[in-house]
């Protein structure tokens, strides 16, 4: 057995482990199953009721919950904290309870450990949620909730590790984007200590002293390994390394939310970030995706859809939709980016490649698209946060057969939407606040000589994105899943 490492580990100025109650909570070895725990009963009254019960969107719990209460209390989770709801999921909860009866021997193919595939099931996704309402269809929405399982449980029973999460799970490559503005990561307490680790027990998992073969604890199953890992790009804040580590030497610590995105150390599991254009694809589909979902709520968006109906002969909502998507997710960044890129090359007399410039600055665009996604997912909770009791209520009677909650309080609503915009505003400002930032340290490292002139078209871009944001959020949207009383 390797003897413990003799430099004492000098603890992060606020690490939310070294914290009097949270700490011991978050150390707790059973932590973990009790969220998932949770979050399974949780998903299961959500399938029940969305299969079973009435199939009027604000009364059922599949899309009340779904797209009301989860999608905003994720986005304001990874706000204060990070990655929680990847911490408590449920898929990985079934997927280790098939592997007792079927432990997978194969790893994913060496070809496919990109997130393209994950970036195409994300816009497969969005484009499925506007084209059959799913918001509206609470059947649909507990089918989709069934078809996350099953996707997670058939592939992570045939490889190891967790493939599902780290390639393909869209709601998992929508929490590593937004993961990188929280304000806490999964990290080494002292380097020093690692440095003198002979087990690598936080990606190997912690074994039997007399068994080496039999694991104890397992190890990060994303192949992070702590002392190399930058930020929280695939962290799913599992906590397998704390309960693996030996040395107590894992911290969750505070730091400056975004700061990894102008990093381009050579990261554990994810290589260094300007050679994975896949990882820039995704942060692009993110930010125009944000745009996009939260267009496709106000009325000019149905104004474009008859224009462009008319126009394409299109009898179905379809192809106009799938035009929409083309053009905002695929043709407009490619114009905005490789436009902004152009320029960035020329005032900075030939920096690297345009191609090269585009991959890089592109992660500057992250911190608005948080911003916008925080403002819609906001806009949803706020204005209906209170319907999750009279729908408890009522899915309580429709399951149980007896209302023994009380008679449901349907008036029960939340802000008026007048109330949530000037908070939306704010979360738009903050998030272009964010990438100009981050696209001037970009500009720092790649030319320190003339960091504003290279920053120029990227902040150009950013502005115009926030403006269209803004323009967007100030029309009137839509209250989906939410029956406003009369």
């Amino acid at each position: 057995m390797t003897a413990a490492p003799t430099t004492a580990p000098s603890a992060p100025a606020r690490d939310l482990l070294r914290l009097p109650f949270i700490g011991v909570c978050l150390r707790w070895r059973h932590a973990r199953l009790t969220l998932q725990v949770a979050a399974l009963v949780a998903a299961a009254a959500v399938v029940l009721h969305g299969l079973l019960g009435p199939q009027i969107a604000p009364r059922n719990l599949a899309t009340v919950v779904t797209w009301v209460h989860y999608r905003g209390l994720l986005v304001l989770a990874l706000l204060a904290v990070g990655n929680l709801f990847c911490t408590g999921c449920p898929f990985v909860l079934v997927r280790d309870a098939a592997r007792r009866v079927h432990v997978p021997a194969r790893r994913w193919p060496r070809v496919l450990r990109r997130k393209w595939i994950g970036v195409a099931l994300f816009a497969a996704v969005l484009f499925v949620y506007e084209l059959y309402d799913l918001w509206s269809l609470p059947a649909a929405t507990a089918w989709l909730v069934l078809g996350y399982f099953a996707a997670a449980l058939a592939i992570d029973v045939l490889f190891r590790g967790a493939s599902f999460c780290k390639y393909l799970c869209p709601i998992g490559q929508f929490n590593f984007v937004a993961s990188t503005l929280s304000p806490f990561e999964v990290t080494a307490r002292d380097v020093a200590v690692c440095r003198t680790c002979r087990t690598a027990d936080c990606i190997r998992g912690r074994r039997a002293p007399d068994a080496p073969t039999t694991v104890l604890r397992r190890g990060c199953e994303l192949d992070l390994f702590v002392p190399s890992k930058v930020g929280n790009l695939d962290c799913t804040f599992c906590l397998d390394c704390v309960q693996a580590c030996p040395y107590d030497n894992v911290a969750i610590a505070a730091r400056v939310p975004g700061a990894e995105l102008a990093d381009d150390r050579r990261r554990s599991g994810v290589g260094r970030l300007a050679a994975r254009p896949d990882i820039a694809a995704l942060a692009v589909l993110f930010t125009f995706g944000a745009l996009l979902n939260a267009f496709a709520m106000v009325s000019p968006a149905y104004a474009l859809e008859a224009w462009l109906a008319r126009a394409m002969g299109a009898t179905s909502e379809g192809p106009v939709l799938l035009a929409i998507f083309i053009a905002t997710l695929i043709v407009l960044p490619l114009a905005l980016l490789g436009g902004a890129a152009v320029v960035s090359w020329r005032l900075g007399g030939g920096i690297g490649s345009v191609q090269a410039i585009a991959l890089r600055y592109a992660l500057a665009l992250i911190p608005l698209g948080f911003g916008l996604w925080l403002a819609h997912y906001s806009f949803h909770l706020l204005t209906g946060v209170l319907t999750i009791v009279p729908v408890v209520q009522s899915a309580a009677a429709d399951l149980a057969g007896w209302p023994f909650l009380g008679a449901p309080l349907w008036r029960w609503v939340g802000l008026r939407p007048g109330a949530v915009f000037p908070i939306q505003i704010g979360f738009v400002l903050l998030g272009a606040l964010g990438s100009f930032a981050t696209a001037y340290a970009l500009a720092e490292r790649d030319a320190p000589s003339r960091p504003a002139a290279v920053a120029v078209p990227w902040t150009i871009v950013i502005a115009l994105l926030a403006a269209a944001a803004l323009w967007v959020l100030a029309q009137p949207m839509e209250m989906r899943a939410v029956e406003l009383p009369g």
